[in-house]
């Protein structure tokens, strides 16, 4: 991994964890001279965050960051379509941002739906939904099947896999990015939030 990336990743480490302590060291005076700053010289973030669009994974919040550090883009189940592989090509060649994070979470929408639709054929209620169903089952599939899994359990272990695939999608979604990922360029990694503590936690892509 690329020492700028890894830099970041400390960082964003560092502000979960004033998060969690209730030490977060943002103000929105402060961030409101950072925007006009930005609007007069331009961004440069310094990671590019693909999550969830749940309302309850605040990114910025969660990792204390402010206005200007974080390029996020934001999609139902942290999924991998050609318009969000575009939004990260555009971050990481136009800024030069040298880390790139799947974040997922626990009690995830997304994948619930998913597991219902695979385990008592749930009908889809509309295309753009279904597409986003479609995207994430072929990733979590092999985990609904598996017998003896609490409902809870098996709902982590699906968000965690769906997490991991779309680390790997995005590392061979496009040749941009591949080819940036051979050069040591940028870093892709996955993390998942959990809802219950707001605790982010890195994921092993080995696992």
């Amino acid at each position: 991994m690329v020492t700028e990336a890894q830099n970041v990743i400390d960082e964003l480490v560092a502000g979960n964890k004033r998060f969690l302590e209730g030490q977060s060291t943002k103000s929105s005076a402060l961030s409101l001279r950072r925007l006009k700053d930005f609007a007069e010289k331009g961004q440069l973030p310094k990671a590019i965050i693909l999550c969830c669009s749940d309302s309850r994974a605040p990114v910025e919040t969660i990792f204390d960051q402010d206005i200007g550090d974080l390029f996020v883009i934001r999609v139902a189940g942290n999924i991998i379509a050609p318009s969000l592989v575009g939004s990260v090509e555009f971050a990481a060649s136009t800024f030069g941002t040298r880390l790139v994070m799947v974040m997922g979470h626990t009690q995830c929408g997304a994948i619930q739906a998913t597991l219902d639709h695979i385990h008592h054929s749930h009908a889809i209620s509309s295309e753009n939904i279904h597409d986003i169903v479609s995207r994430i089952k072929p990733h979590i599939f092999p985990i609904a099947r598996i017998t003896g899994l609490t409902a809870k359990d098996m709902a982590n272990r699906a968000v965690e896999a769906n997490v991991l695939a779309s680390v790997s999608q995005l590392s061979h979604s496009s040749r941009l990015i591949e080819g940036l990922v051979q050069e040591g360029k940028i870093s892709i990694v996955g993390a998942v939030l959990d809802l219950a503590t707001g605790q982010v936690r890195l994921l092993d892509p080995a696992l």
